[in-house]
């Protein structure tokens, strides 16, 4: 029997189920990250040289371009309405966790493009809201059956880093009762009840990383480089973990020696061996890379 020749987009489709898990649980792709069955976990990183303009400020179309492309590849559909289905179901309440720290936000592009996108999955606007510090209060985030989590990847000085991990902080009433020990067991907070099994994507930015910083709220721009990617997965920890790696690779090359981030980010792999939430290891994580690859430093 002769063999039929795979093309590309079907390589990249095969790739994306094989590394989620043998069975991506019907419509629930999400709920296949994790250790629980010792899958590989699938991480996206997409990027495109043209993200930025000579001012610094996202291109949409560029934007909207990159994340139509890693999400179906992430799900392993042909298009995006059908990825986005599988995400978000018309009954769904979705709070979109943004972060809204000044130097560095989730830019705002991105976000009303995931709300736009979960809308066409059939959610109501009435349904969804995108909020950060006021979470607690929001009443769709109090009622949500769906969670997105989006947040820049910057140096910081009580966690080590700024991450996707540390983005459901504000879940918890008291977020400084987290803080001791670098932000250690940041991966409890996913396992509140507001929280537990509701995230269905996360998209860690990395557009223009803050690499190095002082003090809780250091903001220098030339820590800062214009990486213009995004790093999407079901799985936080391993996609923060990828982030992690580059951040280090940018060290060593802008400091020229291997310089650790200080505080120790240790919170992403207690994440995986402590707390059992995700995979941090790089041997765990089946890794696609799309786009611009000059400077991709992973």
């Amino acid at each position: 029997m002769t063999k039929k020749k795979l093309t590309r987009r079907e390589a990249l489709k095969n790739m994306a189920l094989g590394a989620a898990g043998s069975v991506l649980l019907g419509s629930a792709p999400w709920k296949a990250f994790g250790k629980k069955n010792r899958q590989k976990s699938t991480v996206v990183l997409i990027r495109d040289k043209n993200l930025l303009d000579g001012s610094g400020n996202v291109n949409k179309g560029v934007l909207q371009a990159m994340v139509d492309k890693a999400v179906p590849t992430l799900t392993g559909d042909s298009d995006v309405r059908s990825a986005w289905k599988k995400l978000i179901q018309p009954e769904d309440v979705l709070g979109i966790k943004s972060n809204e720290w000044s130097h560095l936000p989730t830019p705002s592009a991105l976000e009303q493009l995931i709300k736009e996108r979960a809308m066409e999955a059939g959610a109501s606007a009435d349904n969804i809201s995108i909020d950060d510090r006021g979470i607690l209060r929001n009443s769709v985030f109090k009622n949500a059956t769906a969670l997105i989590n989006s947040r820049p990847m910057r140096t910081h000085d009580w966690a080590g880093v700024g991450s996707l991990l540390k983005n459901y902080i504000m879940f918890h009433p008291n977020p400084w009762e987290y803080h001791p020990d670098t932000c250690a067991n940041l991966a409890e907070v996913w396992k509140k009840p507001m929280v537990k099994g509701k995230t269905r994507l996360n998209i860690l930015v990395m557009i223009t990383p803050l690499f190095h910083g002082v003090g809780p709220h250091h903001f220098n721009e030339k820590y800062t480089w214009r990486y213009n990617g995004l790093i999407i997965g079901f799985d936080p920890v391993a996609v923060d973990a990828t982030g992690l790696r580059i951040l280090q690779a940018r060290r060593r090359e802008y400091f020229g020696e291997e310089r650790p981030i200080s505080p120790s980010p240790h919170h992403i792999q207690l994440a995986d061996t402590r707390h059992n939430l995700g995979n941090a290891d790089p041997n765990n994580i089946e890794l696609i890379k799309m786009g611009w690859k000059e400077g991709i430093l992973i």
